[in-house]
């Protein structure tokens, strides 16, 4: 049979083919998790979906909230429960971390609240009344913090609200999710950019010698569309399956990502835990989350039995100087600023020190 083409034309087909697999999945990746923000114009375009009128975000990020939420459940239904973790964490270890800085704290609010409401009584209390106090304060100040964090750890599903704060992270820093995706898939991913023009080759060898026999217009395009659709189908089939290993013909195969579920589930644990779920999140999420009011009743009842301790030694005394509605004024003015600071000094022990 003679050439209809030169040979180096048919020569040409698998490299193309191979050039067009590889450009097709490096594209193909690119679009999952680029742009992070949709870019284009967005006259009209479906919720969760990628692509919209004029535009495109990538994949991995237009669907951040509902991956965010489906890795949450399954991390609390199969790998571990929230409040057993909570209760790893040892309330004296955190009294202690916060001992010195809440005394200070005491002082200052003591200081502060008794010139306020009662300042001629407070000066001529003697020194050893008001060193009584603060001694008072020493000790019960580790009783109040172990307590307070114990009956955390019993309600922590009643402070905080970690699947709220998981996705609203998520959402807000959408290259979190990229990033997961990126460090957990690394290897992976460059195994579909090769694969592309490995396929691709072999495909196009395949078609090469189809066009030798039956050259008719519409075998290069639709090889071209095969090509760059078959790619990726392998590429994710070798990737992703089988689950279990397997023995065909002697040998064990298994999906590659999942022959690397060790190395992943570090990986994935190192990103969530220092990106999401660290220390200083946690303690926002408690602060400022839907669950926030629960987490300011829970600490003002603990507040408020310090401040009575706190007050005993001096309760005649003021109340006969004041009344017992403005002392009882005082007890809350206390018990408010302790509400008021405590959070902040929280904050800064526990995300520079290890609880």
């Amino acid at each position: 049979m003679a050439l209809e083409y030169e040979w180096w034309e048919y020569f040409l087909i698998p490299w193309i083919a191979g050039a067009v697999g590889y450009l097709t999945n490096v594209l193909a990746l690119q679009m999952t998790f680029y742009p992070i923000e949709f870019f284009g114009i967005e006259l009209f375009r479906l919720k969760d979906e990628p692509w919209g009128l004029f535009g495109w975000q990538g994949i991995i990020p237009t669907k951040a909230e509902k991956m965010a939420s489906i890795s949450f459940e399954l991390m609390t239904t199969r790998l571990f429960n929230i409040k057993d973790i909570f209760h790893r964490l040892d309330p004296r270890r955190f009294s202690e971390i916060m001992e010195d800085s809440v005394l200070l704290m005491m002082d200052s609010i003591i200081q502060e609240v008794a010139n306020e409401y009662m300042p001629s009584v407070w000066k001529s209390l003697p020194k050893e009344v008001k060193d009584d106090v603060v001694l008072t304060a020493d000790q019960e100040c580790g009783v109040f913090l172990t307590e307070f964090m114990q009956d955390m750890q019993d309600h922590v599903d009643d402070v905080v609200d970690i699947k709220h704060m998981t996705v609203t992270a998520c959402v807000a820093n959408k290259h979190l999710i990229v990033k997961i995706f990126q460090e957990c898939g690394e290897q992976e991913f460059i195994f579909i950019r090769k694969s592309g023009f490995y396929f691709g080759f072999l495909f196009g060898c395949i078609q090469m010698g189809v066009w030798f026999f039956y050259s008719a217009a519409w075998v290069l395009p639709a090889a071209g569309f095969l090509v760059g659709w078959v790619t990726n189908y392998l590429a994710l089939k070798v990737i992703f399956s089988p689950l279990e290993p397997r023995k065909i013909f002697g040998f064990e195969i298994q999906g590659i990502f999942l022959k690397r579920q060790h190395e992943v589930s570090a990986t994935f644990a190192r990103v969530v835990i220092t990106e999401i779920l660290h220390v200083k999140a946690i303690w926002e999420a408690i602060f400022t989350g839907p669950l926030s009011a629960n987490f300011f009743a829970m600490l003002r009842a603990h507040t408020l039995v310090l401040t009575d301790k706190l007050v005993a030694e001096i309760k005649p005394l003021a109340v006969a100087a004041m009344g017992a509605d403005q002392f009882a004024r005082m007890k809350e003015d206390i018990a408010q600023k302790v509400i008021d600071n405590l959070p902040n000094i929280i904050d800064q022990r526990t995300t520079s020190s290890r609880i």
